[in-house]
């Protein structure tokens, strides 16, 4: 029998590699309730589990706080590389003829985006790669990649995405929209100061810790125009529907090029302070966790993505 240094023995015995899936199971869930129901456990052995992993690797993997649980930086550590490896595992399990064009992804998409400009595209992707099962979620959220099973996101924003890989994908451009009705009756026609006696209509969820009305402040200081933008205003908690809101003459939205040109070529909406312009830094980023090597359904959405933006260049 070999024996090796006391350093390089092994830390976890066959019996533990279970306590380290019931592990990757927990974190994923921040919950030993959730984990529980997903293996059939009660959360009592669930939690027995846990302990007797921390008690082998002689780390805490978690807090228990009074209703809830979170990783320590042991536990953060320790469950990248388990899902990392079990990714890697279910890539591997894939069926040999297709295992690289296969299985499941899922892309999580801010609702504006998704809507003007990822789902026209999506039947391309369909047709070129039939086995992967490719999943949609939208939403304004901040992203959890680990509880929600994400693979990737794509993201409004200034492209700070700390501990993530990102990729600007699409620039966007800006500008005051609202219909051709609304701007005759307020006399809108370059003549931004009568903005003062309109509505303004906010994307309060622009980009993640944006204030209500960062877009409207942002512009208003490009154009000294600060003094006349009105305070009271009308909310959304997306882009599309700021726009749709200003065809229907509502008001006056911050139109994003890539949302509104087509009811701007519709004659629904206008432009009445000029053209478009850079949006202060933001862009739509294709976000995902540092992982190596990616696995290849992922390369290939990220290049398909890639291609379709590229044909949407301004």
């Amino acid at each position: 029998m070999l024996n090796l240094p006391p350093r390089l023995k092994p830390r976890l015995s066959g019996a533990q590699l279970s306590n380290l899936h019931t592990f990757a199971v927990a974190a994923r869930h921040l919950s030993f309730r959730l984990a529980a129901e997903e293996l059939c456990l009660t959360a009592s052995a669930v939690s027995h589990r846990i302990a007797r992993l921390e008690q082998v690797l002689e780390q805490r993997l978690f807090e228990r706080l009074t209703r809830r649980i979170r990783l320590t930086a042991d536990g953060e550590r320790l469950y990248r590389v388990v899902q990392a490896l079990l990714d890697d595992l279910d890539q591997a399990l894939q069926p040999q003829a297709a295992s690289s064009l296969s299985g499941a992804l899922t892309l999580y998409v801010r609702p504006s985006i998704s809507q003007c400009w990822l789902v026209p595209h999506l039947a391309d992707f369909q047709q070129r790669y039939p086995q992967i099962s490719l999943d949609i979620r939208t939403g304004n959220e901040p992203v959890d990649f680990r509880a929600r099973h994400i693979d990737l996101a794509l993201l409004y924003g200034d492209g700070a995405f700390p501990g993530l890989a990102s990729e600007l994908l699409l620039t966007e451009q800006v500008a005051p929209v609202c219909s051709p009705l609304y701007a005759a009756r307020h006399q809108l026609i370059n003549t931004p100061q009568h903005l003062q006696h309109c509505t303004l209509l906010h994307d309060a969820l622009a980009w993640e810790h944006a204030a209500y009305d960062a877009e409207w402040q942002h512009w208003g200081r490009q154009h000294d125009l600060q003094a006349y933008l009105p305070s009271v205003g009308l909310t959304f908690d997306r882009a599309d529907l700021c726009a749709l809101a200003a065809s229907h003459h509502v008001g006056v939205a911050m139109g994003r090029r890539r949302l509104v040109q087509p009811l701007i070529e519709q004659g629904q909406l206008i432009l009445p302070f000029g053209d478009f312009e850079p949006a202060a830094g933001q862009g739509y980023y294709l976000v995902y966790p540092v992982r190596e090597p990616l696995p290849l359904r992922m390369q290939v959405m990220i290049e398909w993505l890639r291609e379709v933006a590229q044909r949407a260049s301004f």
